[in-house]
């Protein structure tokens, strides 16, 4: 729920069905959530980045797998609507960042299963399953228009993906940074915790005056969401 006080913008009256905490059109009457579409663009340049990075450094006889362009794909189509959902908050592009949230985590879902797999193999049975969890998921949030089916069909894709990493490491004993696992483990559950602080406690933060100054300089919670997130997959990514 947003402050109480929002300006107005070139986008209008926000027609999405969150409007996060962080005050609207106050940094410029071109962009309604400021700092959290700032933050957005982490999910952008990061992959990208991490991509070219990869593909400069690695020794030429190593090939780049397919893997590392779907991931790094699925983290830009989020990153693009999350740009332009909390740039506009209106419906269409609320839209344009939820579905992607949802067929994005698929690919990565589908990455964390067949980590270990041959190389050139398919796994067809999970690629079904998880196509008709998409197709389902997305035509169902779309009839019924609210954001708690999203974050529940969400979150158990990111537990899905959380619990096959553990596997990995604890039962397979998969060589990688027991540092870097955790890691990612907290900084993953930690952009969950301050998404979910953002979404439930704003208005709780906007009637305590003490608290404003504190919470609009450092406290946009939602924005540190896909910067937390973002680092967590990178590192969860390095092996």
């Amino acid at each position: 729920m947003a402050p109480i006080k929002d300006l107005e913008g070139v986008w209008g009256k926000p027609t999405s069905t969150l409007d996060w905490c962080e005050a609207n059109y106050v940094v410029t009457p071109y962009i309604a959530e400021f700092w959290n579409t700032v933050s957005s663009l982490a999910l952008i340049f990061i992959p990208i980045l991490d991509l070219v990075y990869t593909k400069l450094t690695a020794p030429k006889r190593i090939h780049i797998e397919r893997r590392n362009y779907m991931a790094c794909l699925a983290f830009v189509s989020v990153g693009l609507g999350s740009w332009f959902f909390h740039m506009s908050l209106l419906y269409e592009t609320q839209l344009l960042d939820e579905i992607p949230m949802i067929w994005g985590t698929c690919v990565l879902v589908y990455l964390f299963f067949e980590n270990n797999s041959k190389p050139n193999s398919r796994n067809y049975v999970l690629v079904v399953f998880l196509v008709l969890y998409a197709t389902l998921i997305t035509g169902i949030y779309v009839l019924v228009i609210n954001p708690v089916f999203h974050q529940v069909a969400f979150t158990l894709l990111v537990l899905a993906a959380l619990v096959r990493g553990g596997y990995c490491f604890f039962y397979l004993k998969m060589e990688c940074s027991p540092a870097l696992f955790l890691l990612s483990v907290l900084l993953f559950v930690s952009g969950g915790v301050l998404w979910l602080l953002d979404n439930g406690l704003c208005m709780h933060l906007s009637y305590h005056s003490r608290l404003r100054y504190l919470k609009h300089r450092t406290t946009e919670w939602v924005g540190w969401f896909p910067l937390v997130t973002i680092i967590g997959k990178e590192n969860g990514h390095i092996k």
